[in-house]
């Protein structure tokens, strides 16, 4: 999200030639192939300015908060057809505000032993971000939909641009500011015009789909954990399944990626664009407050802003959608918000591609777009097509051909351990049998984690490394670093990667995982570490899908700090690996005998 925020929208929607010239006004949808077709002409359209009223009060005035909204929708709507909406809400379409980074050349954190509390080692300054905003593809789709018969409608978040109320970065505040639109669409919520009008949605049908990326594809998350009636589908794009999970890492403060220092006070911050400059800065500072950058532990805060725990609630049919190589909102979101809505029987459909922090409409257009228009026609429209009948995967591949599966994580994946055996600080091994003997890094947070994956040897890191691969290998789903260390420090960074070394000594970092060992218990409390002692530290590494090909060495890493995503503490700190009790567990397509048929 450009570290959730960085796709500044355009206010003005842009509207692509998508459709024929000669499109014929008509009074009803048209179903072709199990598709609303483009019969509508896009430019013969209604428009309406509105605010919604929502049942918070966010900025603490003492009135309830009011949504600003924009409707599109087709004249026809005016003769009495009733349509179905495509809603897209947004705290970016004001753009954003120049906002200052945490800085994370910081110090870590230990217990204080007197009296309980964490005490700083340095102080946390702030530094300058650029905040280039990045496009985003929103307002993109809007011919494409009005020609289909859809209305399309749009909303600012709570303390974006015109509407009231402050951005709080993922609560149930904010929910309820974009929730509130969909409830204005059923009947169920009053609006007005900008001359004080009520103004109500007679031309709906009531079923609306939600769609967006990043921070806009987080927030149909969102609004489809509070079960509100009339959601009848969403397509989060790029989206946030948990904040904890997006600004911290069992107990580490980590970053998007590209963004250090960003947090969710610093995200409020440059949304805040309502007119009143004042107003919201209290509750911005209470963020600041709770948002804890100290311990990095799960607390009441983040709780309040995990979409997960309401994943029962979910009524909506979700089509989610993210790039395997998405270093800002990372895969971790959409593995595992899309595995809770497959237990909990909500209709799920998931596209996974090779690019990074995108939408798949500026890869693969004609066939994303038939599977966005099928998902929307069958859920708004009710006209079934049966694409809750066909394979629930679509891959794209390395070599960027798409593949349908039956679902994700591939089927006949399964956990595989491997073991690690001596010489890390060079190359060891990676394979079936273990090792034996302890090995050591010295933590250097100036470095990259590329760059020592690079060196032929280095004390900063640990490296092991199957042998070459006699044919591809598939991992699909979520990897586990279980690790038996101990440190020479109280606190200490500990980040995980898997490397593809190619035959030419190449690499590529597949993935990466980081924890902060004083939370090894639980994400929600930090435990004292002893120096000296052993301990067993699981690392949850970003699920991901991805072919180690033939001739290539899968290797994992071993290194302290993450110069690109964890707090940078001085160079110095050791960490000790016990290879007997150490471990990697990979989902392996084909488990064990593809491994014994592989490495």
């Amino acid at each position: 999200m450009r570290g959730a925020r960085r796709v500044a929208l355009l206010a003005a929607v842009l509207v692509l030639p998508f459709l024929p010239a000669t499109a014929q006004a008509v009074e009803g949808p048209v179903f072709k192939d199990g598709e609303a077709q483009p019969v509508f002409d896009p430019k013969d359209v209604v428009k309406e300015s509105l605010w919604v009223r929502a049942p918070v009060d966010s900025d603490r005035d003492g009135k309830d908060d009011e949504v600003y909204t924009e409707v599109v929708r087709p004249r026809a709507t005016e003769r009495g057809l009733k349509v179905p909406v495509v809603y897209m809400v947004s705290p970016y379409f004001s753009g954003g505000n120049e906002v200052a980074n945490h800085n994370v050349d910081v110090e870590l954190y230990v217990p204080d032993k007197r009296d309980g509390r964490l005490l700083k080692a340095s102080s946390d300054e702030r530094v300058t971000a650029a905040l280039g905003p990045n496009p985003i593809t929103s307002g993109r789709y809007e011919a494409y939909f009005i020609a289909r018969g859809y209305a399309v409608v749009y909303a600012e978040s709570l303390g974006t641009g015109k509407s009231t109320g402050c951005p709080t970065t993922g609560d149930v505040n904010e929910t309820i500011g974009a929730r509130v639109v969909v409830d204005w669409l059923n009947g169920r919520a009053s609006a007005r015009t900008a001359t004080g009008e009520a103004i109500k949605a007679t031309w709906s049908t009531g079923k609306t789909g939600m769609m967006g990326v990043s921070y806009n594809g987080t927030l149909p998350n969102a609004v489809a954990s509070t079960g509100v009636r009339g959601l009848e589908a969403i397509v989060p794009i790029a989206a946030i399944s948990s904040w904890y999970d997006y600004y911290r890492a069992d107990g580490a403060v980590v970053a998007p990626g590209t963004f250090q220092g960003e947090d969710a006070d610093v995200l409020a911050e440059y949304v805040y664009t309502r007119a009143d400059r004042e107003i919201c800065k209290p509750i911005i500072a209470e963020i600041a407050k709770d948002q804890d950058r100290v311990t990095g532990d799960y607390t009441r805060f983040w709780d309040k802003r995990n979409y997960m725990n309401d994943v029962r609630n979910v009524r909506a049919a979700v089509l989610a959608v993210h790039g395997l190589n998405d270093t800002n909102v990372k895969m971790t979101h959409v593995e595992q918000w899309y595995s809770a809505l497959k237990k909990v029987g909500v209709p799920h459909k998931i596209w996974l591609h090779q690019s990074g922090h995108t939408d798949p409409d500026t890869l693969r257009s004609v066939e994303w777009r038939r599977t966005l228009n099928r998902w929307f026609t069958q859920y708004l429209w009710g006209h079934r097509n049966g694409i809750d009948k066909e394979p629930k995967a679509t891959i794209q591949r390395e070599d960027k051909t798409w593949v349908d599966e039956k679902d994700w994580p591939a089927p006949g994946t399964s956990g595989v351990r491997l073991r690690l055996s001596p010489g890390g600080s060079a190359k060891g091994g990676l394979g079936i049998w273990p090792g034996h003997g302890v090995e050591k890094l010295t933590d250097d947070a100036t470095k990259t984690a590329e760059s020592l994956i690079d060196q032929a040897s280095s004390p900063n890191r640990l490296s092991y490394a199957t042998q070459p691969a006699q044919k591809s290998l598939r991992l699909s789903g979520k990897s586990t670093a279980h690790l038996r260390i101990a440190f020479d420090r109280p606190a200490a960074n500990v980040t995980t990667l898997l490397v593809d070394r190619a035959p030419d000594g190449k690499s590529y970092v597949i993935t990466r995982g980081s924890t902060d060992p004083q939370n090894r218990e639980r994400p929600d409390k930090t435990s004292p570490i002893k120096p000296g002692k052993f301990y067993d530290v699981d690392v949850p590494i970003v699920p991901d899908d991805y072919v180690l090909q033939a001739g290539h060495r899968l290797e994992f890493v071993l290194i302290s700090s993450d110069y690109d995503y964890t707090l940078r503490p001085k160079p110095g700190a050791g960490l000790s690996l016990d290879l007997a009790r150490t471990s990697v567990e990979l989902p392996v397509v084909g488990g064990w005998r593809a491994v014994f048929q592989t490495i």
